[in-house]
């Protein structure tokens, strides 16, 4: 059976779904002398998740991470649903489209990292950024040519709207 090439799938994507560290960041954490965690956001990324929830999408960001910056930072564009501290990200993913209503087919994930596996094996558009590690560029329809943290967001909030005839230009 011939695998469907991915953009196939962006006519039906209704929500994004986020990881943070290794996708909205680049992976790189700074500590600082009283043990806070800084970490590196993209704004073309910022911009293009505000972009996707004001034209009326879905936006979800599901980490285990747990940092208050990360999240005021991310409600800061308009996300509502940003679920930290999710070390089973499956379920609260399934927590978030039953509560949602959202068909799972309609959904384009973005994850880097093993924690992200078991919900990418569920959602129709599994995609990744370039520098994700070999198992997930496995499951991914869809490899960014950008690194986390440096558009990778951006790139595919970016295609899904241009081919809906919803993005800015």
């Amino acid at each position: 059976m011939e695998e469907k090439n991915y953009k196939e799938y962006l006519n039906h994507i209704t929500t994004f779904i986020f990881d943070v560290d290794g996708v909205l960041t680049d992976c790189n954490v700074l500590v600082t002398t009283t043990g806070e965690l800084l970490r590196n956001m993209n704004v073309k990324d910022g911009f293009a998740l505000k972009f996707a929830v004001n034209a009326g999408y879905n936006v979800a960001i599901i980490s285990a991470g747990t940092n208050e910056g990360v999240k005021l930072r991310l409600e800061s564009l308009g996300i509502k649903d940003v679920y930290l501290g999710a070390y089973d990200k499956i379920k609260q993913f399934e927590t978030y489209i039953i509560n949602n209503n959202i068909n799972p087919e309609n959904i384009l994930y973005m994850g880097d990292d093993v924690p992200d596996y078991p919900v990418m094996k569920v959602v129709g558009l599994p995609t990744c950024p370039q520098d994700a590690i070999p198992e997930i560029k496995g499951i991914s329809k869809y490899i960014s040519h950008k690194k986390g943290g440096e558009g990778a967001a951006r790139d595919v909030i970016e295609q899904v709207l241009k081919v809906q005839g919803k993005w800015a230009l």
